[in-house]
C-alpha cells in the first residue's frame, strides 16, 4: 500500500477527521484481535502480557513498521493534522470510532478537547497501561489542563522517545 496510512478518528466534540500516518501494517488485515482485547479491558479484565496493554504479537506490523513505531516516526504525519486544527500538539489520543462507541459515559469528557499528537498517557506508560488507565489518565488531563502542563507534557516527550518507552 501506500506509505501514508489515512484512518478516520474521533476528535473534539466527537467529530470524524481523517488522521495521517506513516504506514505500518499490511494492507487488509483483520483487526477483530484488537477489537476483542479492548472489549477485554473495557469489562475490567486483565490483558497484560510481558508488561504490555497492547497485542503481544501482531502479525499485521511490517519490519520497517516494528521500526516505526518503536520510534514513534509514524506518527509525524500528524503535524499535518494539527496545522488543520484537527488535532492539538498535546491531548487524548485520537481513538477510532468503533473505540469511542465502547467508551464508558465517564469518560466523555475526553472528547471536549482536541487530541493531541503526545499527552499524560504517553508520558505515562503509553503500551504499558490498558484503555481504562489511558481514559483515567485523559480526564484528569482534561481537568486539570494548563499552557503549563502541556509544556511539562511536551518536554516529558522527549526522554520517553529517545528511550522509546512503552513503544511496541
Amino acid at each position: 500500500g501506500p506509505a501514508l496510512f489515512r484512518q478516520e478518528r474521533v476528535g473534539r466534540g466527537r467529530t470524524r477527521f481523517t488522521m495521517l500516518k506513516f504506514r505500518t501494517m499490511t494492507s487488509g488485515v483483520s483487526d477483530a484481535a484488537l477489537r476483542e482485547l479492548i472489549a477485554r479491558e473495557l469489562r475490567g479484565e486483565n490483558t497484560s502480557v510481558n508488561g504490555s496493554a497492547k497485542l503481544s504479537v501482531d502479525e499485521r506490523v511490517t519490519p520497517l513498521g516494528a521500526f516505526l513505531r518503536r520510534t514513534s516516526l509514524d506518527e509525524l504525519p500528524q503535524l499535518i493534522n494539527v496545522l488543520r486544527g484537527e488535532m492539538a500538539l498535546v491531548g487524548p489520543r485520537p481513538c477510532l470510532s468503533w473505540e469511542a462507541e465502547r467508551f464508558p459515559a465517564q469518560y466523555a469528557s475526553r472528547f471536549s478537547v482536541r487530541p493531541g499528537l503526545t499527552g499524560l498517557w504517553q508520558v505515562s506508560g503509553r503500551s504499558t497501561l490498558g484503555t481504562l488507565e489511558m481514559l483515567q489518565l485523559d480526564v484528569r488531563y482534561v481537568r486539570t489542563r494548563t499552557l503549563r502542563s502541556d509544556a511539562s507534557i511536551l518536554l516529558r516527550t522527549v526522554p520517553v522517545l529517545l528511550r522509546q518507552d512503552g513503544a511496541r
